[in-house]
């Protein structure tokens, strides 16, 4: 969620740099061995084991696993598959093998099995992170980058103001104590943050008839008319959330600050969006390090009263949930470049309908200008596309449509390894594992009956 709305630059938050350092902390701080003692009193471990069979033969596989046997392994798990790329099909099979052996076998075992099979090595046995189901559960999801806040950023300008660092601990504290289900805290802004606001304001609405997308515009008049969205007044996250819940089903939830990577992902697969409440340092009006209300009322919410748009967001949010750090690493690229920076085409010319862009007057107009590098949405580009913290994008993605992006989006999560299939359900606002027949006969069930009714509605248009 980044926050820029001068032509001056400055470094930008990223979701995609969180994810970064995610990853880096996951690693650094991986425990888990690779083989594990479960049964410490008499010197066994669970072993997890794979290795390739030249010979994709019963007798091949028969003698790798008299290995195993020969060796006081206990095999209760054991699977077999064709092996991968570079491999002549029916040649080879790869085997995964998990069971106890004793600790003093290990190494023994590995030897002779190498004899007989190749690619033999130790693996983890992987595990999917934990992810919240339902969404009261998102209570819990308020882990912080604080990198970029008045108290820990020397350069940020707030850094010295006391008043202004008492002011967003204020807010803090108001963000922590939120549950779902309350209501938002309504703030009375100071003149100072309305100055501020009303000058943010003034100089980002004068540039959208020219440069945002129909979808933009169209909500940013709804907005104007039921949200008191005016140069002299602070929309209330309430009242906003509210006008949200009717468009598209998405809601508002305060936030402290730009929260992790994972845990902003989450949000939006439950149709939530978290919201600053606080407002930029006065003595940097056009810029701020950090995510605020500016960047949000302006930028991302008038988007998300798309149905289209908060379908697109869902989705990302929805295969993040138990993605690997990875795979969060590149849904929050995506993110970057579509709901941050994404652009679009309508009548004949590109629009803009990404948050960063429509909350930043300096990069809104370079990235419709003739001079950055524009290619067209492709999931598998833009998941790798190197990003720019600290200046403007050098390269921006155009969709051809939402519709388009989302047919794009779910073709690319089918890549994504995941050990389960997740359902939304927008009854109990919770997601589903499909992991057994029955989940998946229901859900089947319910999707029929809404076809019926559907396929009613249209007979009776005849």
């Amino acid at each position: 969620m980044k926050s820029e709305v001068g032509t001056s630059l400055c470094r930008k938050q990223s979701l995609i740099e969180d994810a970064r350092k995610e990853k880096e902390v996951s690693e650094l701080s991986a425990t888990e061995p690779i083989v594990t003692c479960d049964h410490p009193d008499d010197g066994s471990s669970t072993l997890n084991l794979m290795f390739t069979i030249r010979n994709a033969s019963a007798s091949s596989l028969s003698s790798s696993l008299k290995i195993l046997e020969k060796h006081g392994t206990i095999i209760y798990h054991i699977e077999t598959r064709p092996a991968g790329r570079g491999k002549k099909k029916g040649e080879e099979l790869e085997c995964f093998v998990k069971g106890f052996i004793n600790n003093s076998s290990i190494c023994s075992l590995l030897s002779s099995l190498k004899k007989v099979a190749g690619d033999v090595k130790i693996v983890k046995e992987l595990t999917a992170p934990s992810f919240p189901r339902k969404v009261q559960d998102l209570d819990m999801c308020q882990n912080l980058n604080v990198k970029f806040e008045p108290n820990f950023d020397k350069d940020h300008p707030g850094f010295g103001d006391k008043e202004y660092k008492k002011r967003r601990v204020y807010f803090a504290e108001l963000a922590f104590k939120y549950k779902d289900g309350n209501v938002i805290p309504r703030i009375e802004y100071t003149p100072e943050e309305i100055a501020t606001w009303r000058q943010v304001y003034k100089s980002l609405s004068s540039l959208y008839p020219n440069y945002a997308c129909k979808q933009y515009l169209d909500s940013f008049r709804q907005l104007e008319e039921y949200c008191g969205y005016t140069e002299n007044s602070i929309p209330q996250l309430q009242d906003v959330s509210i006008f949200l819940r009717e468009r598209t089903g998405f809601k508002l939830r305060p936030a402290a600050g730009l929260l992790s990577a994972r845990d902003f992902l989450a949000c939006l697969a439950f149709r939530v969006f978290p919201s600053t409440q606080y407002l930029r340092h006065p003595s940097a009006v056009m810029h701020s390090p950090e995510p605020d209300c500016c960047h949000e009322l302006l930028g991302h919410i008038p988007m998300l009263a798309d149905r289209d748009f908060a379908q697109f967001s869902q989705d990302i949010g929805l295969e993040s949930l138990g993605a690997s750090d990875e795979d969060i690493e590149k849904l929050s690229t995506l993110y970057w470049f579509t709901i941050e920076f994404g652009l679009c085409k309508q009548n004949g010319s590109i629009k803009a309908y990404g948050a960063g862009l429509l909350s930043s007057y300096g990069e809104l107009s370079y990235a419709l200008s003739n001079k950055p590098e524009v290619k067209p949405f492709d999931p598998e580009v833009t998941a790798i596309q190197s990003y720019q913290d600290n200046s403007f994008q050098p390269v921006y993605f155009v969709s051809e449509s939402f519709e388009d992006s989302k047919a794009k989006l779910r073709q690319y999560a089918v890549k994504m390894k995941k050990p389960f299939y997740l359902r939304y359900d927008p009854f109990t606002c919770s997601v589903e594992i499909l992991d057994s027949f029955q989940k998946v006969r229901t859900a089947l069930c319910q999707i029929k009956d809404e076809l019926s009714s559907l396929c009613s509605a249209l007979d009776n248009m005849y």
